[in-house]
């Protein structure tokens, strides 16, 4: 519940569901909004992190203290609308400074009904998720506001991430074409779960044909597009709840289709072998993860935002109804598989975001070993 009046000087309380309040000041739209707290690294690219529908009902944090420097500006947005549920902001710019900024960050997030809250410390806001876990959250601002014990019960009356299914809620609901740049050498049929717009660009400039297809479609829906490969995107929720899309990836591993998977698509791939998934307890959200891909020894510093995780082995390969498979990639910090690969047909996928939008490029080539698969078929 928003309303379309700005207030800057509003009061503003963040209250979580153990019972932490802060106080400040209310930063884009006056109102009410609820979601799970969760905390983002980037120093750079808030327009992309705010337009990334794998933000759908959460709050994000800035752990930079210094957000709208750039504005906002009509290039960068990953999709049609922002999808964060709330943002939380240390110290906010009181004026953009960009050539290509057509308005400010606080402006469009009121235009858009963006509850947000400027002024508190983001930094023990932080360190405390990172002791307690991602949580449920709730922002409240305005001239009036309800007592402490009024607003803790609707936090803790808000749905939880666990057992959320929500990429059809920010997937296409018509399929739609972007077509390769360049001349055209492969089609491939992309399953929007919550896909950024740079990732079939990446695609389309590797003369790439993408047909995007709702989170819905069917193996029958894939295969009419004709695909050299298939393509499962990011996107938000809990992948414990994604059946539909975990046949139809058990149907393409079936017909052996080259096939590549990004973050929640990693997690899809993770079903379709038969690992299980489970809820990080505060997740990898930000541009400065370190990653091993385990086939080369590479280390990528790659960009994060996923608060689930598949649990396959790291220390062997698995046999599983398609072959051989093993975890191609792993983060650094802590062990959480990364990536895996299927050895016995062509089929991968990564937990993180290789489009890097914004972050990171260390990890463009993944565009390129699809391809490499899909020029290997044909071969």
């Amino acid at each position: 519940m928003t309303t379309s009046t700005r207030g800057a000087k509003a009061p503003a309380v963040l209250v979580l569901e153990d019972g932490r309040i802060f106080r400040g000041r209310a930063y884009g739209a006056v109102g009410v909004t609820f979601g799970e707290a969760v905390f983002s690294t980037g120093m750079t690219g808030y327009q992309e992190t705010l337009t990334d529908p794998s933000y759908h009902r959460q709050v994000v944090v800035m752990t930079a203290p210094h957000v709208g420097n750039t504005g906002v500006n009509d290039e960068d947005p990953e999709s049609g609308r922002i999808w964060v549920s709330g943002y939380v902001v240390r110290d906010p710019a009181r004026v953009p400074s960009n050539w290509r900024s057509r308005r400010s960050l606080d402006e469009e997030l009121d235009r858009q009904g963006v509850v947000g809250i400027s002024g508190i410390d983001t930094r023990a806001l932080t360190r405390h998720l990172r002791e307690r876990g991602a949580m449920r959250v709730g922002i409240f601002s305005g001239d009036s506001l309800p007592d402490e014990g009024a607003m803790l019960a609707e936090v803790r009356k808000a749905p939880e991430m666990t057992g959320a299914d929500l990429s059809a809620e920010v997937a296409t609901k018509e399929p739609y074409v972007v077509p390769a740049i360049g001349e055209k050498k492969f089609t491939v049929a992309a399953v929007d779960l919550g896909i950024k717009g740079m990732t079939p660009h990446r695609m389309a400039e590797r003369g790439i044909e993408v047909h995007v297809l709702p989170a819905t479609a069917t193996a029958d829906d894939v295969y009419a597009v004709n695909p050299d490969g298939v393509f499962f995107s990011n996107g938000p929720g809990d992948p414990a709840t994604a059946d539909g899309p975990v046949a139809v990836m058990q149907e393409v591993l079936r017909r052996r289709t080259p096939l590549f998977g990004i973050c929640f698509g990693n997690q899809i791939l993770g079903r379709a072998l038969g690992f299980g998934t489970y809820k990080l307890k505060y997740g990898h959200r930000g541009i400065n993860q370190p990653v091993q891909d385990r086939t080369t020894g590479k280390v990528e510093v790659t960009a994060h935002n996923h608060g689930f995780a598949v649990d396959a082995p790291l220390d062997k390969v698995s046999d599983t109804p398609f072959g051989r498979a093993e975890v191609s990639h792993v983060c650094l910090n802590d062990d959480v598989v990364e990536g895996l690969q299927l050895l016995d047909q062509p089929a991968f996928s990564v937990q993180y975001h290789p489009e890097a939008a914004a972050g990171p490029h260390d990890a463009a080539y993944l565009f390129d070993r699809f391809v490499s698969l899909m020029e290997a078929e044909r071969a």
